[in-house]
């Protein structure tokens, strides 16, 4: 074959290749993951975050446009001609997003309203896994305050309250003590803290043990398992103080040893989506089974319909599979046709939180060096804008500082060494992230 003939087809494969612009719904840190993630596919054209924040942008291909109505969203999806939807936060998949653009014929990575319910209420997602033996703590379900008071004098302490609708993560208080309980039955069922997601309430069991993280993606039919890792929901070091949208998180788990994951794999993930098909839901999206794991044994604290935050920064961040032509295939129905790749490198990943948070952030404080990227490190943003050419904060968790090592103390200095160059005034973080795993690594 002549030079001449061989670049020819050369040209011809790349005319053929198939490019891609892609629509991302979100404004957090785990939405500027994903862009970074599908930007760097040579099969994508553009990425659009909506509405993004004020670093998400930064990349080359990624676009933030100010759009959040559905039907807005939709026209754009049309008018731009955009090859798949991603959704990123659980407040538009419970609003029946996914339902919207299918019935406009356009395709879209998450699951249907129906599905979303296993995180949009929690009675429904217990129930769920009673019926369909999926091991998780006992409970019941309480709308009078009164009744609520009754069973915590009933059951004692430690015991869980938790919102059982969507509470951006904050909805769940590990009572210690009765007087903590009760405090929090008032705060949810008289005081109203979190509004109609607090109307109705969960007691159960406190599990003991180490909580593990575990997404898959599904496509409706086939499973995807992505790399096991482990949030830091508390806001202080040593898991004290408040529940949080989640301080850090890091990946791999070494507590989801082979054996771990083929049982979570057996007793949790593939009952769930058998579960909702005898339903009559097909599950298409990210799946996150929230876990407690002591001894072997698993229980399920909790189910999301997305990837989880700050999970997805790390586990991005060691992911080596294209993930656009990944989402590609499972808006296609034939993930099957991909194996997990990752990296042999730990991530980790640690939240740099306002001051005040998780109460009401103080904002607009302007932000040095978020812009700092190396190998083996990148500053995600999240409640973070742009104003007159400046980043300043504009949330409570404002950045992920991601790091990647060979072992996990290694990822653990490469995230925290960016405390000293990304800041801001007020700027707060645990200093313990992925410490309780150094002695199983």
């Amino acid at each position: 074959m002549s030079i001449i003939s061989l670049c020819f087809l050369l040209t011809l494969g790349t005319l053929n290749t198939k490019m891609m612009n892609v629509l991302i719904i979100g404004n957090g840190g785990r939405e500027h993951a994903m862009a970074w993630k599908i930007s760097q596919s040579n099969q994508v054209s553009k990425v659009y975050l909506a509405p993004g924040n004020g670093g998400s942008d930064s990349e080359e291909k990624i676009y933030n446009i100010d759009i959040s109505d559905h039907d807005e969203l939709i026209n754009f999806a049309v008018s731009n001609n955009v090859s798949f939807t991603v959704v990123g936060p659980e407040k538009p998949l419970s609003e029946g997003i996914v339902d919207k653009f299918e019935e406009k014929g356009l395709r879209i990575f998450g699951p249907s309203k129906n599905a979303a319910q296993l995180e949009s209420s929690k009675k429904y997602a217990k129930e769920f896994m009673i019926s369909n033996n999926i091991p998780t703590a006992f409970y019941e379900t309480f709308t009078e305050a009164d009744k609520a008071h009754a069973y915590v004098n009933e059951k004692g302490s430690p015991i869980v309250i938790k919102a059982d609708g969507l509470a951006a993560g904050k909805g769940v208080i590990v009572a210690l003590s009765e007087i903590e309980a009760h405090e929090a039955i008032d705060h949810m069922l008289e005081d109203n803290q979190f509004g109609d997601a607090g109307s109705r309430i969960i007691i159960e069991e406190f599990l003991e043990g180490e909580e593990a993280s575990f997404i898959v993606m599904c496509d409706g039919e086939s499973i995807f398992p992505m790399a096991s890792s482990q949030d830091h929901k508390r806001l202080l070091d040593n898991d004290l103080g408040p529940n949080t949208g989640g301080m850090g998180a890091y990946s791999p788990a070494p507590i989801v040893t082979t054996e771990i994951h083929d049982k979570i794999m057996t007793q949790v993930i593939n009952p769930t989506i058998a579960g909702l098909k005898k339903d009559g839901i097909t599950f298409k999206g990210f799946l996150y089974a929230g876990l407690m794991i002591k001894q072997g044994d698993i229980k399920v604290l909790e189910f999301n319909c997305r990837m989880g935050d700050p999970e997805t920064q790390p586990i991005l961040f060691r992911m080596k599979n294209d993930f656009a032509l990944l989402l590609d295939s499972a808006c296609n129905g034939k993930i099957s046709e991909h194996s997990p790749e990752w990296e042999d490198d730990f991530a980790l990943s640690v939240v740099l939180a306002a001051k005040n948070y998780p109460g009401e952030p103080e904002k607009n404080k302007e932000i040095v060096g978020s812009d700092f990227k190396s190998s083996t490190q990148y500053v995600f943003h999240a409640g973070t804008k742009k104003i007159n050419g400046k980043i300043v904060t504009n949330g409570g968790r404002v950045l992920g500082l991601t790091g990647r090592g060979k072992t996990l103390q290694s990822a653990f200095e490469q995230a925290y060494n960016l405390t000293s160059i990304v800041t801001f005034e007020g700027a707060h973080y645990r200093k313990d992230i992925g410490q309780k795993a150094k002695k199983l690594t």
